[in-house]
């Protein structure tokens, strides 16, 4: 026992011992800042390591994000670029990241109905149900025939607000908006069964019979189909579980042949459902609606062919074959033709989805609503230009022409300068800008164009053809023909081998009265003495000799200068056969010979840079603004 007591007092004193030995070893942790700080150190330099990580991969996301980007930016008409991001925004799934994608990219291609749909999923499946309608409501502004949208938008809303109050007729409303927005797209069948299976699963018949009733009458691609579902639905039900009062009340008398007053205190003492029992006698409503029936079946067979012949309904950025195009231009012909201006609309809109990069289509269309619509114009203008054909000149060209024949000039200006920036270096737009002005009576900013255009012209081409029109507009317009000589005079200090600047030249001095013999004949020495072929200055020798014999005052020019006429001709080799006579352009026609006229001194080209690339099939140039 003594022995296992002194055992036990030895555990006793080991166990107290080693708990005095960790004890002390956790004071003196405690109590050593340096072992403190080294764990610090320790867990922040892992913290560190972790927060290095993020950066790195968000360093690396932000990169890959900006290479796709960078496509799009650099060619925003890159659709598979575009394709690209958007893909990529979706794989991260960062909200923000996606929005910015899907905003830039309809910017450009509202059309894609698709990618609608995306955008509003991607809001829905982060708890954004507001922003998830908001994105449908802005894609069917956009394309409001779409009838694929449509149906996807009204799922949406019956899932996420069909249990509100009042959702029936809000949902309703929705249907009856897509109706009036796409229910004459002869693909629209789906939309309008959409609507009629809806109304049926709430057990509204009536509602039912009235859709039925339009549809019959609207012409659509499966229109016999609905024919038999509308006869279906009617000989399937009573009438009075189909029809309201007023409509029983006018298929009866149609039927009948006659016109029945009834008067709701009297006639209908038995109550509605009895009246209607006791109607069995009558024809069902098919009997009288098949002539209606029968007319829009008409209607359709007349349509049939060129809807057959469409291939591609929806946008896509790849070409049309020539045969759709033509099949879309033929339609639009017929329907015009037809004068239902609703159906021609509708046509049309559904043209501009399969057709929008082909500006001809747009500038057909725009010029049909000018007899119906100017703000439809307008609008039909600001689609193409500014979202579809950013860098198609016709169109914009014709837009300009149009706002300003409205008296719009601060728009057409916008317009061309928009222009000028997407597609730089197209003479008639700059041209078309000064024009502008000068019609606007803005002289100052006419001025200022020519000037700028002068200054950075790139080509000795590009500022002579500038440089003489300024000098045109100074002396004709402006009426100021001391500048208009200085901006030639300009020209030629720098370009002493001009022949147009010195013919424009020759030409402000005849226009001058009365006539300057001394600064005509200035002209005539300088130019003879400048660097221009020896061919021209035979012409302009000849010419010299003409002007002297006609307005000059002292014969021994004349002498002088049919002598130094031989010498040019002895150095051209031509003494053997002296050139035909030739006269400057203000020569009166009636001293000119056929012969003589054909020889004639050439006038200064009106154009002599290339103004625009060859117009779209079908389209003239743009009208001259005031036609």
């Amino acid at each position: 026992m003594e022995e296992i007591s002194e055992v036990q007092q030895t555990s006793d004193a080991e166990a107290v011992a080693a708990e005095d030995g960790v004890g002390s070893d956790k004071t003196a942790t405690a109590e050593n800042p340096e072992q403190v700080q080294i764990l610090a150190d320790a867990v922040e330099i892992e913290q560190n390591g972790e927060e290095e990580k993020d950066d790195e991969e968000k360093k690396q996301k932000a990169a890959e994000l900006g290479k796709y980007w960078s496509a799009v930016e650099e060619n925003p008409m890159d659709f598979t670029g575009w394709t690209y991001l958007l893909q990529y925004v979706e794989q991260e799934n960062d909200p923000e990241h996606c929005r910015k994608a899907y905003e830039a990219f309809f910017s450009h291609y509202p059309y894609c109905y698709g990618y609608w749909k995306k955008y509003s999923d991607m809001e829905k499946k982060h708890g954004n149900k507001e922003l998830a309608k908001e994105v449908f409501e802005k894609g069917l502004r956009a394309i409001p025939l779409s009838v694929e949208l449509w149906l996807h938008y009204i799922s949406f809303y019956i899932t996420e607000y069909g249990s509100e109050p009042n959702a029936k007729d809000k949902i309703r409303k929705l249907y009856e908006r897509a109706l009036a927005a796409a229910g004459l797209e002869f693909r629209s069948d789906k939309l309008w069964d959409s609507f009629i299976s809806w109304e049926s699963t709430g057990g509204n018949l009536k509602s039912m019979t009235a859709i039925y009733e339009r549809l019959i009458q609207t012409p659509t691609q499966l229109y016999s189909h609905h024919w038999d579902n509308y006869q279906k639905h009617i000989n399937n039900h009573h009438p009075k579980e189909i029809l309201d009062v007023d409509t029983f009340l006018k298929i009866r008398s149609e039927t009948l042949g006659k016109s029945l007053n009834y008067q709701f205190e009297e006639d209908l003492e038995g109550g509605l459902d009895e009246t209607l029992s006791e109607s069995t006698d009558l024809d069902a409503p098919p009997g009288i609606r098949e002539v209606l029936f029968k007319a829009n079946e008409a209607e359709i067979s007349k349509r049939w062919t060129f809807e057959e012949s469409i291939r591609r309904p929806y946008f896509h950025v790849k070409p049309l074959e020539r045969g759709q195009l033509k099949n879309w231009r033929d339609y639009l012909d017929f329907e015009i033709s037809q004068g239902n201006h609703n159906r021609v609309v509708v046509l049309f809109e559904r043209c501009m989805i399969a057709c929008a990069l082909y500006e001809d289509f747009w500038m057909k269309y725009a010029k049909y609503l000018e007899q119906h619509s100017i703000d439809g114009v307008r609008s039909v203008y600001q689609r193409a230009c500014d979202i579809h054909l950013l860098k198609k000149p016709y169109i914009h060209l014709a837009w300009a022409a149009f706002e300003e024949r409205q008296g719009n000039y601060p728009l057409a200006r916008r317009i061309l300068t928009n222009l000028e920036t997407n597609v730089p270096g197209l003479a008639m737009v700059c041209v078309r800008r000064i024009s502008l002005e000068r019609r606007s009576k803005n002289h100052q900013a006419a001025e200022e164009l020519f000037k700028m255009y002068i200054d950075k012209a790139v080509s000795h081409k590009t500022k002579t053809f500038f440089s003489i029109k300024c000098a045109r507009y100074l002396q004709k317009v402006m009426g100021e023909t001391e500048k208009a000589r200085k901006v030639l005079l300009d020209i030629l200090d720098k370009d002493n081998s001009n022949e147009k600047v010195f013919l424009q030249l020759l030409d402000l001095e005849y226009q001058c009265q009365p006539i300057d013999e001394s600064r005509i004949m200035d002209v005539f020495n300088r130019l003879l003495k400048s660097d221009v072929s020896l061919e021209f200055k035979v012409k302009v020798s000849q010419r010299r000799m003409e002007f002297l014999e006609d307005f000059g005052t002292c014969i021994q020019k004349i002498t002088e200068a049919y002598d130094d006429h031989q010498k040019l001709l002895k150095e051209a080799g031509t003494k053997k056969k002296r050139p035909d006579k030739e006269y400057l352009p203000e020569e009166p026609a009636d001293k000119k010979s056929k012969h003589e006229a054909v020889a004639s001194f050439p006038p200064v080209p009106e154009h002599t840079l290339p103004l625009l690339p060859p117009p779209p099939v079908g389209v003239p140039p743009p009208p001259p603004v005031g036609a």
